[in-house]
């Protein structure tokens, strides 16, 4: 009998090209044209990548979960491969879908031969490929520094990119709230760089003009547009899993968003959201702006905490996750929980003691390979690999928006390959950054 293949040997072996034409057009019709109706996507296309002749890229700003029905409406009838988070291969409701289309697995921030060999075999077929610089869909509304090395993918496969810009993705879909919330999402596609642009500049030019494209807050968005949100009634719902620290009397994890609130149970600071996500600060209440710049404060005060104390470390108890090679994921989770105990993060790196399996187990990952972590799909826990293999960490109390910020604010102290963008440097005004600003 022939031995079983784990997943990852069956992803590696896999032969990746451009998809089916007709398994694409049945996709695009289930995913935009009866799926996507709901949403009502408006789309805006510049510069059509049906009209190129060849290999291409396109990049999108990740905003939601659902952001490929809106990179296949604007880039359609041009088939393209998805490159796609590794882990949701893994998981059951997606695992046909991603096999029938081809996409192509990648371990999030992390180095994955299997991915560039997928991309070379889709760009020497003459295939388009799209991704998400970013790593990972946004968690406070905004966009995140893109991924080093991106653009020196680029560089190597010296093929045009296109930019499919999307607009108000997040707030029909937070990242603290699975709730679908309809009210107005755009997808603009336009040529971003042209052959000889990936050949004239450099990758750090190049990375610069990607986060300056990328440059969006989708709050401010939509004020701007005044879009009304379908919002069942629960738009603070599970806010305080990214914002965390009540701006007036400094108290963490003292915060609950139900209902059209958010409020804190330690000094009654708090705020109403209605349905264009505007908040309307109690008598007195010290709120800011957005959730976005609620969190961009919590990450202020953490830059200025870690430098100020040597000893700076925070932690909390937690249940550990891991995948199955034999087995997808089901029931909508994303991992199986394997064990509990502690994470905590220090100037050292991170750190979990606990159980594995029901043997002890514990590990410790340094800044220089861990630069920041993603949440596969809510803000209830958070994911990285660890010498190649998927962790999920579900903290017990809502704090996975305070790790993700100390994690990457720790990195840029200490090391700050993953570097935050430069409109953000008067937050480190004054301060220490890592060793390659030494």
């Amino acid at each position: 009998m022939a031995k079983r293949l784990t997943r990852a040997k069956r992803l590696a072996k896999r032969k990746y090209r451009p998809t089916n034409k007709f398994i694409y057009w049945l996709y695009k019709v289930i995913m935009v044209n009866i799926v996507g109706r709901k949403y009502n996507p408006k789309f805006h296309v510049i510069d059509n990548v049906a009209d190129c002749d060849g290999p291409c890229f396109v990049v999108f700003n990740h905003l939601s979960r659902i952001d490929h029905m809106y990179v296949m409406g604007a880039t359609y009838p041009r088939v393209t491969t998805m490159i796609a988070a590794n882990n949701e291969f893994y998981r059951s409701k997606f695992a046909l879908a991603f096999h029938l289309n081809n996409c192509i697995p990648k371990k999030c921030y992390s180095a994955d031969m299997l991915t560039i060999k997928g991309v070379s075999r889709v760009i020497k077929k003459g295939g388009c490929v799209t991704l998400a610089p970013e790593g990972e869909t946004s968690l406070y509304g905004g966009n995140k520094p893109v991924v080093p090395g991106t653009s020196k993918m680029f560089k190597h496969f010296k093929v045009p990119v296109y930019f499919c810009h999307l607009e108000g993705q997040y707030l029909q879909n937070t990242k603290v709230c699975t709730d679908v919330r309809l009210g107005e999402t755009h997808a603009t596609l336009s040529l971003l760089f042209t052959k000889e642009d990936v050949a004239r500049l450099s990758v750090d030019e190049m990375d610069n003009i990607l986060n300056q494209r990328f440059r969006h807050n989708d709050y401010e968005w939509a004020a701007q547009k005044q879009i009304k949100w379908k919002t069942h009634g629960r738009i603070c719902h599970n806010l305080e899993d990214i914002c965390y620290k009540c701006p007036k009397c400094g108290s963490e994890f003292t915060l609950k968003g139900e209902g059209n609130k958010i409020e804190c149970s330690h000094c009654g600071n708090g705020a109403t959201m209605d349905d264009y996500y505007q908040f309307h600060p109690y008598d007195g209440a010290i709120i800011p702006a957005t959730p976005y710049d609620w969190a961009e404060q919590q990450r202020q005060d953490l830059i200025k905490q870690i430098r100020q104390d040597t000893d700076y470390f925070f932690e909390d108890d937690c249940k550990l996750g891991n995948l199955d090679e034999y087995k997808l994921v089901g029931h909508n989770k994303t991992s199986f929980i394997v064990g509990e105990g502690k994470v905590r993060v220090d100037h050292q790196g991170l750190h979990y003691t606990g159980t594995r399996n029901g043997q002890p187990y514990q590990f410790t990952m340094g800044y220089k390979d861990l630069y920041t972590v993603m949440s596969a799909k809510d803000a209830k826990h958070f994911c990285f690999y660890n010498k190649g293999e998927y962790v999920e960490i579900f903290p017990k109390r809502p704090t996975v928006g305070k790790f993700i910020l100390l994690i990457e604010e720790m990195h840029r102290y200490h090391v700050n390959f993953y570097k935050n963008f430069p409109w953000k440097s008067h937050m480190y005004e004054g301060m220490a950054l890592g060793i390659d600003n030494n």
